[in-house]
């Protein structure tokens, strides 16, 4: 054995069986560095190496299921590289001893081998469904270009005024802000949506924009983007009319609802994806981090709702946002969930929840509120609050 030790091993190359795979199973058989070993230990002890990926890392490290099958080949040779390799051994004076601990080295394999993807990979990486948020900096980018020419056309209000860094409030009326009484009594329902693209002013865009492409980016990449667009664009329209319901005398603007949505429909996955199995390694990675993500956007809403009840802020927009993105989770995610009889479950929930929710708020909003009749003319309105104030910049 000690003789054994001291020669170059026969195995210093590497050698891979990659296996016929699907997008849903990916396994790739057993290789060893193209480093000498010594000893079949020294080959679990590179692997171990591998290994030390901890889990604070997979979220900063997440893949795609491609990147992913693209790791293990970075492991694993294919057999045509392997098969070149065990041609320049033929020189190897000892070609039995070789093949005998080829051998117990493919002895080792089971139908899921400790090097295998699922061993080496799948164990240290969150798989996500896509590389990027496109979405989350598709809108921020967006939002940032319609402040700018806000500001460009209709300057910058005095601090009194806009606290925010931003132009007059009848500007955002103009460029499509929430306005009950137009969208209840002038038909203009598209006001539901718009406020999304509009911010008050500097302050209120960067803190909505660095949420949107730091947390809700990683959001958009474990969803998917259309997922991502759904709730974001439910929660946009229900904070917008809970706000018509509880503020009805606002005129607001803003992605705040969008976010605070996005935020409850991470809820809702993490609510409704509990009773998922959590056999395979990658279960239990997603149930992980799916707990870590319950404490920070817990605690990241309960911030959010505090600062809500200041002056200028919108907290029904916060409120309703919520609601909706946590309703619209169950619609989302519960087809997700393996196990039939939880996925039909957690699905009728979600049409329940979404049912009730827009038919109690719709119906409220068109009977019950009565917006000040000002807001037709947002001069009017705001003149009401400022004194010599003036609208220098309404568009035709």
């Amino acid at each position: 054995m000690q003789q054994q030790q001291q020669q170059q091993s026969p195995i210093d190359d590497r050698y891979t069986e990659a296996r016929s795979f699907s997008q849903d199973d990916f396994v790739v058989n057993p290789s060893i560095s193209t480093n000498s070993y010594s000893s079949n230990s020294d080959v679990k002890a590179k692997v171990d190496l591998l290994k030390t990926i901890s889990f604070k890392h997979i979220r900063s490290k997440s893949k795609t299921e491609s990147e992913t099958k693209s790791i293990a080949l970075d492991y694993h040779d294919l057999e045509e590289q392997a098969q070149k390799k065990k041609e320049r051994k033929k020189s190897l004076s000892d070609e039995g001893k070789r093949e005998e601990l080829l051998k117990e080295y493919k002895s080792k394999s089971t139908d899921r081998d400790y090097y295998s993807l699922d061993e080496l990979v799948e164990e240290e990486i969150y798989i996500v469904k896509q590389k990027r948020g496109y979405l989350a900096y598709a809108f921020s980018i967006v939002q940032t270009i319609i402040l700018i020419i806000m500001m460009c056309q209709c300057s910058i209000a005095p601090l009194e005024i806009n606290p925010m860094i931003g132009p007059a409030p009848d500007v955002l009326d103009y460029w499509g802000g929430k306005n009950a009484l137009k969208i209840l009594k002038d038909n203009e329902d598209w006001r539901l949506l718009t406020p999304i693209f509009l911010h008050a002013g500097v302050i209120h865009l960067f803190c909505n924009v660095s949420v949107q492409v730091d947390i809700l980016e990683f959001f958009e990449r474990e969803w998917g983007s259309f997922i991502w667009l759904f709730i974001y664009i439910t929660s946009a329209i229900g904070s917008s009319i809970f706000s018509c319901c509880m503020k009805p005398d606002n005129i607001s603007v803003g992605s705040s609802g969008a976010v605070m949505g996005l935020f409850g429909g991470k809820l809702g996955e993490i609510f409704c994806r509990q009773c998922e199995s959590r056999k395979t390694r990658q279960a239990k990675i997603a149930a992980e981090v799916r707990q870590e993500q319950f404490g920070a956007v817990s605690c990241s809403v309960i911030v959010v709702l505090l600062f809500s009840f200041v002056p200028y802020v919108d907290w029904a927009a916060h409120v309703g946002g919520l609601i909706a993105g946590f309703c619209s989770a169950f619609l989302c995610f519960a087809p997700m969930i393996k196990t039939k009889i939880y996925a039909l479950f957690w699905f009728l929930v979600g049409i329940v929840l979404n049912v009730v929710l827009y038919a109690v708020t719709v119906k409220y909003m068109y009977t019950e509120v009565e917006p000040d009749n000002n807001l037709k003319d947002v001069c009017a309105y705001y003149q009401q609050y400022f004194q010599d104030y003036e609208c220098q910049c309404q568009l035709e």
